[in-house]
C-alpha cells in the first residue's frame, strides 16, 4: 500500500519534482514557488484573519530536484490578541492536490472519521487530519486558492521535462508512495467550476451557550445567535485543549466570541442564499455569564 499521510506536513513540506536530471528549469521552479505562496496567502486569509503567511524556501537538494518550503506567519493587526495561528496552509494545499488528483477515478473510497478521513484508490491511500480535510472544504470555495493551484500545474505541464509531483516531509526522504503525473497535470491545470448553489460565509459572532458538549467530538453545541437557536459542532482543537487543562469553565449562558462558518444555499425558486449549517471554526474569547450578587442578610 502506496501511503501519503497529510499531517507531516504542517508548517513545512518538501517538493518532489521528477525530472530529467537532478535539474530544474529556474524559470519554471520560481513560477511554481509564486503561485503555491499565492494559493497559501489565500488559505491563510481564510482561517487566520489578522495574519499574513510568508513561503520561503529553506534548501534545495536532488531526488529527482527538491525544495523545501516553510510557512511562517506574522501578525498584523488583529482584534482579538488570543486568536491562535491556524497552520494548516501547506497541509491544505498538500491535500487539495491529492484530493482533485484521486477524484476523478470512480474507483476512489472516501472514509470520514472524527478525527481523519481516508481518501483511497486502489494500492493509494491519503490519510488527512479532520481539521485539514475541513479546512479544505472552506478553502477550496476562494477563486484565488484555485486559480494559483491551477497555474501552479499549468507551469508544470507546460514543462515537458519535469514527468511528476509529488510532497515528502525531509529533504533526504525516499521518493513520494503517490506521484502526480503528467495526465494529471492537464486536469489540475483546469480550474473546477465553482459551486454557485452554495457558499461559505465566516463572520465574527457571539454566541450564547445553551448546550455544550464538554469532550472532543464532532457533536453540535447549542447556541443563541441574534435571537435565534442554532447548532454548530467547534472544530477549534485550541479551544478543547485550553478546556480539558481546565483554563475554561463552561455553563449554560455564557458567551462565547468566535468566528463562525455559515454554510449557505441557493433556493432555486428565488435565487435567495439561505443558512443550513455551521460550524464554530475559531473561538477567540470565553465571556462568563453575569452573576447576581448575594444580597446581605437582612438580620
Amino acid at each position: 500500500m502506496n501511503v501519503v499521510d497529510i499531517s507531516q506536513f504542517d508548517d513545512s513540506v518538501v517538493l518532489h519534482f521528477e525530472t530529467e536530471g537532478q535539474k530544474i528549469n529556474a524559470y519554471t521552479l520560481a513560477s511554481i514557488l509564486v503561485s503555491l505562496a499565492d494559493a497559501a496567502k489565500a488559505a491563510n486569509a481564510q482561517l487566520n484573519p489578522g495574519y499574513e503567511v510568508e513561503i520561503v524556501v529553506e534548501a534545495l537538494g536532488p531526488g529527482s530536484f527538491r525544495a523545501k518550503i516553510r510557512a511562517f506567519y506574522k501578525k498584523n493587526r488583529n482584534l482579538f490578541s488570543q486568536h491562535i495561528v491556524v497552520a494548516l496552509a501547506v497541509g491544505i494545499i498538500g491535500n487539495y492536490i491529492y484530493e482533485r488528483t484521486l477524484a476523478v477515478d470512480n474507483n476512489v473510497k472516501v472514509e470520514i472519521n472524527t478525527d481523519e478521513v481516508v481518501i483511497q484508490r486502489g494500492d493509494e491511500k491519503i490519510i488527512v487530519p479532520r481539521r485539514v480535510y475541513d479546512a479544505t472544504r472552506q478553502v477550496e470555495k476562494d477563486p484565488q486558492f484555485r486559480s494559483s493551484i491551477s497555474q501552479v500545474f499549468e507551469t508544470a505541464k507546460s514543462d515537458p521535462k519535469i514527468t511528476g509531483f509529488g510532497f515528502v516531509k525531509n529533504i533526504d526522504d525516499p521518493p513520494p508512495q503517490v506521484i502526480v503525473n503528467r495526465e494529471a497535470f492537464e486536469r489540475l491545470a483546469v480550474l473546477p467550476p465553482p459551486d454557485t448553489d452554495k457558499r461559505v460565509i465566516t463572520e465574527i459572532v457571539d454566541l450564547q451557550i445553551i448546550k455544550a458538549i464538554l469532550e472532543r467530538s464532532d457533536r453540535k453545541w447549542e447556541f443563541v445567535w441574534r435571537g435565534i437557536k442554532i447548532s454548530s459542532p467547534i472544530i477549534d482543537q485550541a479551544f478543547y485543549d485550553k478546556f480539558i487543562a481546565h483554563n475554561i469553565t463552561i455553563a449554560p449562558g455564557d458567551v462565547l466570541r468566535v468566528k463562525l462558518a455559515i454554510l449557505q444555499r441557493r433556493e432555486p425558486k428565488t435565487g435567495i442564499f439561505s443558512n443550513e449549517g455551521y460550524e464554530v471554526v475559531e473561538v477567540f474569547e470565553h465571556v462568563p455569564r453575569l452573576q447576581q450578587p448575594n444580597l446581605p442578610d437582612s438580620n
